[in-house]
């Protein structure tokens, strides 16, 4: 499997995590201002944390295929 696809399938997986994290914080802020389950916002801040980080991670592996690329045409011209 291809380098970029790897890092383009974290991203997405990345991207998910996201999703599902922001839908469950915007789904505790409730109108009546009844109390929020703080240990459940806790962990989809972590959630996002996480997500962040892997955003991150796999960025840089796109980068880091690009480049390899990049050098392996130079080398073959």
């Amino acid at each position: 499997m291809d380098i970029s696809a790897i890092a383009l399938q974290g991203l997405q997986q990345a991207d998910a995590q996201l999703q599902t994290a922001a839908v469950r914080i915007a789904a505790a802020a409730t109108p009546d201002g009844a109390n929020i389950d703080t240990v459940t916002l806790s962990a989809e801040i972590v959630a996002l944390m996480s997500a962040k980080n892997q955003f991150a991670i796999n960025a840089s592996v796109m980068k880091t295929a690009d480049e390899l690329q990049q050098t392996t045409l130079n080398v073959m011209a």
